[in-house]
């Protein structure tokens, strides 16, 4: 079984927000799942002693109540439940911290309009939660719905991770979904110059990883369409999800330490900034 039992949603009242967490309750609905929403407030830096008002705590808490309350109405409108929780401190932290303490299965995140550049540099509140926790993440562009039809499982040719491709698998099977596993090869014009053979290498490989996936998704039933293409992994995840018109892309993540978890660069993260359809990341 590939469905989720407890999912977390991160709200701030922004559309992709509200988006998150009907796609949540959606999910909820399907799977039987409970929703615990999560707002995050920053933590106050100054002296209270000196700030002079009354009930401080209230007046800080204020605002957060506030989005609880809205995304409350959200689900008493849509009728489903939810539980709440506010949260002080640095955001993608909080959110880390209540996924495991509360045993969630997935975090569900609102991905906003970015620009140019904050598609490529990491230091949005996703981004870091996708770095720090060990659970799975599911990122819906604004606007975005989430259907189960179409599946694309992407590997940048290094192999899927287990994880990843179990996930895939096990949606495919319970949905009845038409799964695609993209295979890509890293070149570049001055890459097939001076190492055509390499390439070539490294594609064959590519194709016995593809073809191993296929037969064990007969196992369970599961049609798998193989392609193995060549490229820049992002740029042909993306494309391939737009020409299928794809309902989910499901990559792994490995897990990162240091820098690596704040400079955004790799496929995973590149591919979340750009997509136009949902991605589950599967750590």
């Amino acid at each position: 079984m590939a469905k989720y039992r407890k999912i977390l949603v991160a709200y701030d009242g922004s559309p992709s927000a509200k988006n998150a967490l009907a796609i949540a309750s959606q999910m909820a609905r399907e799977n039987k799942s409970w929703i615990k929403v999560i707002a995050v407030l920053p933590s106050y830096q100054g002296d209270l002693e000196l700030v002079g008002v009354q009930n401080i705590r209230e007046t800080m808490e204020g605002p957060g109540r506030e989005l609880l309350a809205e995304a409350q109405g959200i689900a008493d409108a849509g009728d489903f439940h939810i539980l709440t929780n506010l949260e002080q401190g640095e955001p993608f932290e909080r959110i880390v911290h209540v996924a495991e303490d509360e045993n969630c299965d997935l975090i569900v995140m609102g991905r906003k309009g970015l620009s140019p550049l904050e598609r490529e540099l990491m230091g949005s509140v996703t981004a870091r939660v996708i770095g720090h926790t060990d659970r799975d993440v599911l990122v819906v562009p604004d606007g975005a719905r989430l259907a189960w039809g179409k599946l694309l499982l992407a590997s940048d040719g290094a192999g899927c991770s287990d994880n990843a491709t179990g996930k895939a698998l096990a949606l495919a099977a319970d949905y009845g979904s038409q799964l695609t596993a993209l295979a890509v090869v890293y070149t570049n014009d001055e890459f097939m110059a001076l190492a055509h053979e390499m390439i070539n290498g490294l594609v064959e490989k590519a194709r016995t990883r593809l073809d191993e996936l296929v037969q064990r998704g007969a196992g369970l039933g599961v049609t798998v369409t193989p392609l193995v293409k060549e490229g820049e992994a992002h740029e042909v995840v993306i494309k391939q999800a737009k020409e299928q018109g794809v309902d989910l892309i499901i990559m792994g993540s490995h897990g990162r330490k240091g820098l690596s978890r704040l400079l955004m660069g790799s496929v995973t993260e590149r591919t979340i900034g750009y997509a136009e359809c949902p991605v589950l990341i599967v750590h």
